[in-house]
C-alpha cells in the first residue's frame, strides 16, 4: 500500500478557490468580447443630409418667422392721423387752457373740453362743426369783441372810398404789429392771419380771412373795407 503525500490544508483552500475564480474570469471575458461584437456589428442608421430646396425653404420660413414676430416700424414721418390733437382754446370759456383732443374732435368738442363758452360769449361767427387741427388755438370771441365798431367801420369806410383805397392794409405785405390795427384784432389773432398766410403762401382774396381760426362773418365784415390783397 502506497501513502499520499499529506496536502497541506492552506493548499486545498487555495485549489478550491483557484476553479471558480478562473471560470469567473473565463466567463467575464466571453461577455465582454460578445457586448463589443454585438455593438461593433450592429446596423448604423446614416440620417440623410437635407436637400438645397429644403435648406433653402427652412431658411426661409424662419425669415418669415422673425419678421412676423418683429414690431411693425412706421413709415410715416408725420404724426398719425389716429393721435390725439393739442389744441389751445381761449377767449369766452369757463376754463381757458390747452386740451388733448382725439382724432376727429370738433371745434364744439374743444370747447366744451374748455368747461363750455360763458354766458357772453358769442359763437355765431365759430364755425363748431370744424375738425380741429393739431397745435392750433381756438378763439372764442366775447360781446364786446363781437360788437360791430360804427365808428371804426365808418372811418374805415371813409378812407377806402376818400383815398381810393390808398389807406387799405395789404394783408400780403402787412406783419402781425400792422394788422393789430384792424378792428377786433387782438396780437392772437394777427399772428393766426400772419401763419395762415405763410403756409399758404399768401391770400389770394379778402374772403381767405375766413379760413383762420376766430374770424368769422362778423369779424371780417368789421374791417372787410379796411383791408386788401395786392
Amino acid at each position: 500500500m502506497r501513502l499520499q503525500p499529506v496536502v497541506p490544508v492552506r493548499e486545498r483552500m487555495r485549489r478550491a478557490l483557484g476553479v471558480p475564480v478562473l471560470a469567473g474570469i473565463a466567463v467575464f471575458t466571453i461577455a465582454v468580447v460578445v457586448a463589443v461584437a454585438l455593438v461593433w456589428f450592429r446596423p448604423h442608421r446614416v440620417e440623410a443630409a437635407p436637400s438645397a430646396g429644403e435648406a433653402g425653404r427652412g431658411v426661409a420660413e424662419a425669415g418669415r418667422g422673425v419678421a412676423e414676430t418683429s414690431p411693425q416700424r412706421s413709415t410715416s414721418n408725420g404724426p398719425s392721423d389716429d393721435g390725439p390733437r393739442f389744441v389751445h382754446v381761449v377767449g369766452a370759456v369757463e376754463h381757458p387752457g390747452v386740451f388733448r383732443m382725439p382724432a376727429g374732435a370738433r371745434v364744439e368738442d374743444a370747447v366744451e373740453a374748455a368747461g363750455g363758452p360763458t354766458e357772453d360769449a358769442v359763437v355765431a361767427g365759430v364755425n363748431l362743426a370744424r375738425a380741429v387741427q393739431d397745435g392750433e388755438q381756438i378763439l372764442i370771441p366775447n360781446r364786446s369783441d363781437a360788437a360791430e365798431p360804427s365808428a371804426g367801420g365808418g372811418a374805415a369806410s371813409g378812407g377806402a372810398g376818400g383815398s381810393g383805397g390808398a389807406a387799405q392794409i395789404d394783408l400780403n405785405q402787412v406783419d402781425a404789429t400792422g394788422l393789430e390795427a384792424l378792428p377786433r384784432i387782438g396780437p392772437a389773432l394777427a399772428q393766426r392771419i400772419v401763419d395762415w398766410r405763410t403756409a399758404n403762401d399768401r391770400f389770394r382774396s379778402v374772403d381767405d380771412l375766413l379760413e383762420v381760426p376766430g374770424i368769422g362773418e362778423k369779424t371780417l365784415d368789421g374791417f372787410r373795407d379796411a383791408v386788401r390783397v395786392g
